[in-house]
């Protein structure tokens, strides 16, 4: 025989209260931070991106990143269901966006069932200084979008002679 464990079991208001202080709490004041340091803007930004990130469009429509070459990425959206031209990826302020919106359906269609998920959907990524996209090409029901890094000469690392 084991420890013995407590549990307490929470019910009614209490409840509500828990999970009502559970979602609150995901808000963090990063001012402090903006006024100790110089030149930390990204970070910053990058840090409230993640903290504030809205979980309300899930994991609709999945995708996939992959590394397929050094500085080569590419990103897979699985789109069933959509057409080239209800499909729009878009480079706005180092932000890829890419977005679905399945037209009006002329056929009305008796379905007794219907698991085939069609609705609108809106995903971003942030992109990275220097990131660049490619190309995007969609076939058998996946969305895939090359992109690549493009660091300029001045920031590659370079070999200095040492003069005697």
């Amino acid at each position: 025989m084991g420890p013995k464990v407590r549990t307490r079991q929470i019910t009614g208001r209490n409840l509500s209260y828990c999970f009502k202080r559970m979602t609150t709490m995901q808000h963090f004041d990063l001012s402090p931070l903006y006024r100790a340091s110089i030149g930390f803007d990204q970070v910053y930004d990058l840090m409230n991106r993640v903290i504030t990130n809205n979980s309300a469009t899930g994991s609709y429509p999945p995708y996939n990143i992959e590394k397929t070459a050094d500085d080569f990425y590419r990103i897979s959206i699985a789109v069933a269901g959509f057409s080239d031209a209800e499909l729009s990826v878009v480079i706005k302020n180092k932000t890829l966006i890419i977005s679905g919106k399945k037209g009006e359906d002329k056929n009305e269609k008796n379905l007794l069932h219907k698991g085939i998920a069609t609705r609108a959907f809106e995903r971003t990524f942030h992109l990275a200084d220097h990131i660049k996209v490619k190309a995007a090409s969609h076939s058998d029901g996946m969305l895939h979008i090359d992109i690549f890094r493009e660091v300029p000469e001045e920031l590659k690392s370079r070999q200095i002679k040492i003069a005697a």
